[in-house]
């Protein structure tokens, strides 16, 4: 059993986003899933950016982060798209990770937007469509090859597609194919980080890139 910290993306905590955690939950996993809006939610990627600039980027990504504060340390940290911000930041900087999910989105662990260097003996998974305009067109995925080429234990997966939050049942942009198999590779990913199991077996050291 593994316990997640999943947050939302910009158009908030969807119906979709809580059947995710609840399908992750029905596999004996615990998920915490906050509401970085306060029960907002909105129509569109482009409403829910708007509303995130009125509060202003970093104070809700570092609201994410404080929330971990009232969790135990041995968490894996994941985020659907703009939740990648505070998921990946306390992959990064909290003591004690256990891995990360990065759903849609990822940022670089070199330059001006990095949190720092990846630590070492936290795997991750990064996720993503193959033509999504703003995965693949805004440079995410250069900072998710960055990753996977720098550290051990890590994975991008590719799927055939142009939308965004493919993994959202309750969204028009809603790939029923993908999510699947995204889900059964979430479940072994998260199968591995079990704590009770040795890392050496858990984890292997194979890097890949993955359709």
């Amino acid at each position: 059993m593994a316990e997640i910290l999943l947050f939302h993306h910009a158009q908030g905590l969807t119906p979709g986003v809580r059947s995710f955690a609840d399908d992750i939950r029905a596999a004996g996993h615990i998920v915490h899933t906050p509401d970085l809006f306060d029960g907002r939610t909105f129509p569109s990627i482009e409403a829910g950016i708007a509303y995130i600039g009125e509060i202003g980027f970093d104070a809700l990504r570092e609201r994410g982060v404080r929330l971990a504060d009232e969790l135990p340390a041995g968490l894996v940290y994941a985020g659907f798209s703009f939740g990648v911000l505070p998921a990946q930041k306390l992959a990064q900087t909290r003591p004690g990770a256990r891995g990360a999910l990065l759903f849609y989105s990822c940022l670089p662990i070199s330059g001006e937007w990095a949190f720092g260097p990846w630590p070492g003996g936290v795997a991750v998974q990064i996720h993503g469509m193959d033509n999504d305009p703003i995965f693949v067109g805004e440079g995410d995925i250069d900072a998710a090859r960055e990753i996977v080429e720098k550290v051990e234990d890590a994975e991008l997966f590719l799927y055939p597609g142009d939308q965004h939050y493919f993994a959202d049942s309750s969204l028009p942009s809603y790939d029923a194919d993908a999510t699947a198999l995204l889900t059964l590779r979430v479940l072994e990913f998260l199968n591995r980080a079990d704590p009770d199991i040795p890392r050496e077996i858990r984890f292997g050291s194979g890097i890949a890139v993955r359709r």
